[in-house]
């Protein structure tokens, strides 16, 4: 009971932030969608991490590395590359045209149809599978921790599912409806600070119960890089990881809308250089403990590996402590819902409502549209939902996680291809990057059965550079020209470079030190 009523405490302190922060009526467009570019470094630092982070990771990707060690962090530590390439390449560019959106540089390279069809497919991406994602994440954390009261919900599991998806749901898009960005940038902060913080304590329990750092390293799970025929995570698919975060850290509205509203350049750089930071720590917080748990349960292996997190919060901590890190644990989704919100409603109403459907549409006009979006957002999410609980509930041991990535790469190999052409290429064909974007789906399932045991990530890596060859090729046989000067980098201040340079020779310490 003790643990509920921290929980409960949790969600009123929350919403409380989330109406303090409310915009009225009259807001314009850049005060709810980007905060009036107000934002400092660590609140670029804090909300952009946070809103990475969902339940999923410490569930699905803890799962993960209960089964195969310290390579699931790969996924984590790598990131910081993707990190860089934003911070250096990718936000200078995005704020010398102090666009809204990423979907108004593309317009601005390409035109409005490619950049239409990147928002529309953006929308998709996130209204659908990654706010599925994290709702459903949630709602399975609470059915495993508490199933003695989630059981008074209904006598059905799908259908206690179901409710508490909705629950948690429409809890993040109150508070993101009345506050806009602002709101998510307040409400992040603290939910970061549970989040890590419950992370550290359960990481150091988990560890020392199961011996400390020598009997992690006795499970043989302790590789960062695992054999070239691995069938999900090759020592290979680090060239796919860092394809692919050209993406997701360069050109995903969800990430950088934040760095988007910075105050300045300077700002901007130093918030994401600090995210890279705090991503080695979320990647520790989430795949040691899962080690550990391997190590305590040798002889007894879990029959859902996705319980990982769970049954070590159940195991390890006493009433009160559990409430404290499972309220870290619902931070992680909140922070991501929260920020799917907020994105979804700004592609819509900035690119679509005001660019396309009603072009002389006010800014309260725009911000109406805004809101409505994410009352359709939580509809499409919670579809979405729906369709994973069905399925972990009829296949506990089905590896969510990675089936998850498998789909959405579908939709990202074309992105990688679109920001890419867009910052590397001098004068890629509009209209090839546009049909390399839908030809790239029928590119990664033709290679899928032309080499049905080659793992997810190499297939995704090999899609990604078949189709961005094609338009390089005809980019240099049209203009005789090679890389854009747009992408050779731009640093705010000398400190700016010195903590790049301290950043990229972290991650390239790591790799060889975790080897």
């Amino acid at each position: 009971m003790l643990d509920l009523l921290i929980i409960a405490a949790y969600f009123v302190v929350i919403m409380l932030v989330g109406v303090l922060s409310r915009t009225n009526a009259d807001a314009t467009a850049e005060e709810y969608f980007v905060s009036s570019r107000r934002l400092r470094w660590p609140s670029i630092a804090l909300s952009t991490i946070a809103t990475n982070i969902h339940a999923g990771h410490f569930l699905g990707i803890a799962g993960s590395a209960y089964l195969y060690g310290l390579a699931q962090a790969n996924l984590e530590i790598n990131a910081v590359f993707g990190l860089l390439l934003a911070t250096f390449v990718f936000v200078p560019l995005y704020l010398q045209l102090r666009v809204m959106t990423i979907t108004q540089f593309f317009a601005a390279k390409f035109g409005l149809q490619v950049a239409t069809a990147y928002s529309v497919l953006t929308m998709v991406l996130y209204g659908f599978l990654y706010l599925g994602t994290a709702l459903f994440w949630g709602a399975y954390a609470v059915e495993a921790l508490f199933p003695q009261y989630t059981e008074l919900i209904h006598a059905d599991p799908f259908t206690r599912l179901v409710i508490m998806m909705v629950v948690l749901g429409a809890f993040s898009a109150a508070y993101t409806w009345l506050g806009g960005l602002t709101a998510v940038v307040r409400t992040d902060a603290i939910q970061f600070v549970l989040l890590v913080g419950g992370g550290v304590v359960l990481s150091v329990l988990a560890v020392d119960r199961a011996g400390g750092f020598g009997a992690l390293r006795d499970t043989g799970l302790m590789h960062l890089h695992l054999p070239a025929d691995h069938p999900r995570l090759p020592w290979t698919a680090i060239g796919a990881i860092l394809l692919l975060n050209l993406n997701y850290w360069g050109s995903n509205q969800i990430i950088l809308q934040r760095a988007l509203a910075a105050r300045s350049l300077r700002d901007a750089q130093l918030g994401l250089l600090a995210g890279g930071v705090l991503k080695y720590v979320i990647a520790a917080i989430t795949v040691l403990p899962a080690i550990a748990l391997a190590s305590i349960h040798g002889d007894a292996p879990l029959a859902d590996p996705d319980l990982a997190y769970p049954t070590l919060v159940n195991l390890l901590l006493p009433a009160g402590l559990r409430g404290l890190v499972l309220c870290g644990l619902f931070a992680s989704l909140m922070s991501s819902v929260d920020s799917i919100f907020n994105s979804v409603s700004t592609l819509w109403s900035v690119d679509i409502y005001r660019g396309r459907l009603c072009p002389g549409a006010t800014d309260r006009q725009v911000v109406a549209a805004g809101r409505r979006a994410i009352m359709v957002t939580l509809m499409t999410g919670l579809s979405f939902g729906m369709l994973q609980a069905w399925i972990k509930l009829n296949n506990p041991t089905f590896a969510l996680t990675h089936w998850f990535n498998d789909m959405s790469y579908y939709i990202k190999v074309g992105f990688v291809i679109l920001i890419a052409s867009a910052v590397f290429l001098w004068q890629a064909n509009p209209r090839l990057v546009l049909g390399m974007m839908v030809a790239t789906v029928g590119l990664k399932l033709g290679f899928e059965r032309a080499w049905p045991d080659m793992a997810y990530f190499n297939v995704t890596a090999l899609t990604i550079l078949t189709g961005f060859a094609v338009v390089a090729a005809e980019a240099w046989w049209r203009t005789r020209r090679g890389i854009s000067p747009g992408s050779l980098g731009q640093a705010a201040d000398r400190t700016v470079v010195r903590a790049g340079w301290a950043l990229g020779l972290s991650l390239v310490a790591l790799q060889v030190v975790l080897h």
